[in-house]
């Protein structure tokens, strides 16, 4: 008769089922990428266009004429900011709200011009990550944040063109529009 050891059993047991467990998330990790593919597949192919990449849940579609390569796309009637690189899947790195300020700029394409990490708006708060691109009779139109992370409309006295955005989303855009990156402003 063999004699075992009850410990010996126990670590066994243990072990083998440490294998399974991690067997199985091994295998559900797969699944998952696999099904993360399909859909960046899929969501790649029945985009809009080539240039506008197809929107998911949190990330609504492109204005249809919104420039092409690598660019800021910024939406005059949606208050909307997108952050487009087509060399990579997806192309579509970024979207987020915004709120403008109280002159829009003209739909167009621009060029960022100017970036000053922190300062003072034209409203007097203090604000960061301001990414500048035109100056249209008088009033510089460029993305900010305030540092105390309001987002609310600006004075309407005031001729503003600061677009904010939460400060988040500013970080997000102040990493990806370095001087000379291209901005479309779309209707």
């Amino acid at each position: 008769m063999v004699r075992t050891v009850p410990g010996v059993v126990v670590a066994g047991l243990t072990a083998g089922a440490v294998a399974v467990v991690a067997l199985l998330a091994v295998q559900a990790e797969g699944a998952q990428s696999r099904a993360e593919e399909a859909r960046t597949a899929v969501g790649a192919t029945a985009g809009p266009s080539p240039t506008a990449p197809a929107p998911t849940a949190s990330m609504p579609a492109l204005p249809a004429s919104s420039g092409t390569g690598y660019r800021v796309v910024y939406s005059v009637s949606q208050h909307r900011v997108w952050l487009v690189d087509p060399r990579k899947d997806p192309q579509l790195q970024a979207s987020f709200a915004v709120t403008p300020g109280s002159v829009e700029p003209t739909p167009g394409s621009y060029s960022v011009y100017s970036r000053t990490a922190t300062g003072k708006g034209t409203d007097h708060r203090q604000i960061e990550h301001v990414v500048r691109f035109t100056e249209q009779g008088g009033v510089v139109f460029g993305f900010g944040s305030a540092v105390d992370g309001s987002t609310a409309p600006p004075d309407a006295g005031l001729r503003t063109g600061g677009i904010r955005s939460s400060r988040a989303d500013g970080q997000v855009l102040w990493d990806f529009a370095p001087t000379g990156t291209r901005v479309f402003v779309a209707e």
